[in-house]
């Protein structure tokens, strides 16, 4: 097929190669002119590679530009750096993108959650940049610079613009980080006087946290350095069911990896349990961004029906349903 793209397939650590096989049967049932190239990625592949991050995956990925991608683990304290930190810095993936939305019949303390948390993904006290000075004594260097903030900034008021979005808000610690916040901030207020129909405020780390526990819904776009930013979605998922029903991308200027955002989950990978669902959120975040928007309509459609019909959810959301069953109920719903 002439205008086939490829889109090369992580399936990552734990219950990633099943959720992956369940995304892609989607796919695949959806017809879309796509097709799949697998390649490796995580701790399992480290025994055959000496790393968790293969050369020819990277590569993989600058060629198609567009990458399907399950959870891989990290050893906590020690070990190989991440993958997923070292996949954005290879492919200078610059922009978290995770959409936080309610869920039909998912039961939380929230209703009519809608947020859309845009996190630096490139410096900032996440990117590892630490010593030791002398034993006993740890250097961790926040490295933030004018033209990673201008970036992030920019994307944040174009994805609030092209989908209509109406409030950016900045998160910060600028009252105590003068200079490194305080230069994030100055940026996103440079951009935003460029997008006045778009409400512009900021609203510091803590603060934030706080009014998003009280009320979710007085937000609309949160636009936050790298560390807060891993923090701060993360609470958000917890606002709408967890990361098991929460997508992801990480966009960079000529490539996009999308991927599930929660962990491996190695106590019930290989039992044929594990929810798709994130996964497959992510898949339809990457069909709108390969402009396939009518099969993204569909897909996101279909995985809403199966759950506001209550019948078909797998055990972390209180139902006995298996991965296959939750797959043929979400293909019978296309």
């Amino acid at each position: 097929m002439a205008n086939t793209r490829t889109v090369t397939i992580i399936n990552g650590d734990g219950i990633g190669p099943e959720v992956m096989a369940a995304t892609v049967r989607v796919l695949e049932a959806l017809k879309v002119p796509l097709e799949f190239e697998h390649k490796d990625a995580g701790t399992e592949v480290v025994a055959k590679y000496g790393t968790n991050l293969p050369h020819e995956t990277v590569e993989a990925v600058l060629r198609s530009g567009v990458a399907l991608k399950g959870p891989t683990g990290t050893v906590v304290g020690g070990g190989l750096p991440s993958a997923n930190v070292g996949l954005r810095k290879r492919l200078d993936l610059y922009s978290s993108l995770r959409p936080v939305k309610s869920v039909p019949s998912v039961k939380t303390r929230y209703e009519n959650v809608d947020l859309v948390v845009v996190r630096e993904n490139t410096e900032d006290l996440y990117a590892g940049l630490e010593h030791i000075i002398v034993p006993g004594v740890v250097e961790s260097l926040k490295i933030i610079t004018e033209k990673a903030s201008t970036r992030i900034a920019r994307f944040a008021f174009e994805y609030a613009k092209k989908n209509g979005r109406k409030k950016v808000s900045a998160v910060h610690k600028a009252n105590i980080m003068k200079l490194s916040d305080g230069l994030f901030l100055d940026c996103c207020r440079k951009v935003g006087r460029e997008y006045p129909e778009i409400t512009y405020e900021e609203v510091i780390v803590d603060n934030l946290c706080m009014q998003l526990v009280k009320d979710p819904t007085r937000f609309d776009m949160l636009v936050t350095e790298n560390l807060y930013g891993d923090i701060v979605s993360d609470l958000c998922a917890g606002l709408v069911g967890g990361l098991g029903v929460v997508p992801g991308a990480n966009i960079g200027e000529r490539t996009a990896v999308f991927e599930a955002v929660h962990g491996t989950a190695p106590d019930i990978a290989g039992k044929g349990i594990a929810n798709p669902t994130a996964l497959m959120m992510s898949a339809v975040m990457m069909l709108d961004w390969l402009d396939h928007r009518e099969a993204a309509r569909r897909m996101e459609g279909a995985i809403h029906k199966v759950y506001s019909g209550n019948a078909v959810r797998t055990g972390d959301l209180g139902g006995s349903a298996t991965t296959r069953e939750f797959t043929d109920a979400i293909i019978a719903a296309l």
